[in-house]
């Protein structure tokens, strides 16, 4: 074996690909270990602070990419605060994040959202890239089961329908350059965890973004979430999740499902029942017949919600990609 590539294997390059909540967590494990990391970000986003500044400085929405910048920056606990600080009051202010105005701000000094992000990232000291899939404005849209056309990211779990399809206007939006390259030289992909139709498909929707994914020998793995959404996912085991993936952008496309195993305590169970959320079941034969492998584990962190543990799932996912590096350089 090389020293190149023993090199790889010792640091892998891996691109996560998701929105601005779920996609933080599994960042904010992978930072610790020794990786090259890529976060592609979905710029679909339409609510609060993000979407009045998409439709008032006609930029992509700031917002989480804001939560990724914060996941991977290395810096002090209260710059994050200041960074995250959600104004209250103030006619203009309130609702506004303080890190989505310094992004706006850097977008408009520097003429460019990527170009801003970039900055803003090395102020943050962010270990790693921080990429929009898109630099185009993009409005999602679903078709419910009953027919109905729901546009707005924001709006769609707010119907409490069944969501037939997502689909963006424009169809197959410009993808960022440097997003599809990242893609090309990983030696890891990530898809999630995240909102399943409305942080997870938009960037999978953007052209060229899947077909980059799946003419990779990169290892490519989805995070399926711990929780059921509501509008979005109820009732959704973790095959359902998969299975609405290649609905949209065909089969074949993952070689690892992660799922949570561990069953919550039954209060934590009744507390998500009020809220119309419940366990992701592991239907792991279902996942096997779509010719995926399956890593299941008790990946549940009990904090105020229920989250990954994403110490573990990122120890897994390296372990993965690196078990594919040697792989594919034994032959």
């Amino acid at each position: 074996m090389s020293i190149v590539g023993d090199l790889k294997i010792a640091r892998p390059h891996i691109v996560c690909i998701g929105g601005g909540t779920g996609l933080s967590v599994i960042l904010r494990g992978l930072k610790k270990l020794p990786v090259e990391i890529t976060a592609i970000v979905t710029v679909a986003d339409d609510g609060g602070s993000s979407g009045r500044l998409r439709n008032d400085l006609q930029m992509p929405p700031p917002g989480d990419i804001r939560n990724v910048l914060i996941a991977l920056a290395d810096t002090e606990p209260l710059l994050e605060s200041i960074f995250q600080y959600r104004f209250e009051n103030g006619e203009g202010l309130k609702g506004h994040t303080l890190g989505n105005l310094m992004i706006a701000a850097l977008k408009e000094i520097t003429g460019d959202f990527t170009r801003a992000v970039k900055e803003m990232s090395r102020v943050l000291a962010v270990r790693g890239r921080v990429l929009p899939a898109s630099e185009q404005d993009v409005t999602l849209i679903a078709e419910m089961m009953d027919g109905t056309i729901v546009k707005g990211e924001s709006q769609i779990p707010k119907m409490g329908k069944k969501i037939r399809r997502v689909f963006l206007h424009p169809p197959e939006p410009r993808p960022l350059e440097e997003a599809v390259q990242a893609i090309a030289d990983a030696d890891g992909i990530v898809v999630g965890p995240g909102s399943l139709y409305t942080s997870i498909l938009p960037n999978l929707l953007v052209k060229d973004m899947t077909e980059s994914i799946r003419a990779s020998q990169a290892c490519k793995i989805y995070v399926c979430n711990v929780m059921t959404q509501p509008g979005e996912t109820d009732h959704f085991t973790a095959s359902d999740h998969v299975r609405a993936i290649y609905d949209h952008v065909g089969e074949q496309l993952f070689d690892y499902v992660i799922v949570n195993d561990e069953v919550p305590p039954l209060e934590i169970q009744k507390r998500y029942a009020k809220s119309n959320q419940c366990m992701v079941k592991p239907d792991i034969k279902q996942i096997h017949k779509m010719g995926c492998q399956v890593l299941a584990d008790n990946l549940l962190l009990y904090q105020s919600v229920l989250r990954h543990d994403a110490d573990r799932i990122s120890r897994h996912i390296v372990r993965l990609v690196q078990e594919r590096l040697r792989q594919l350089q034994s032959g």
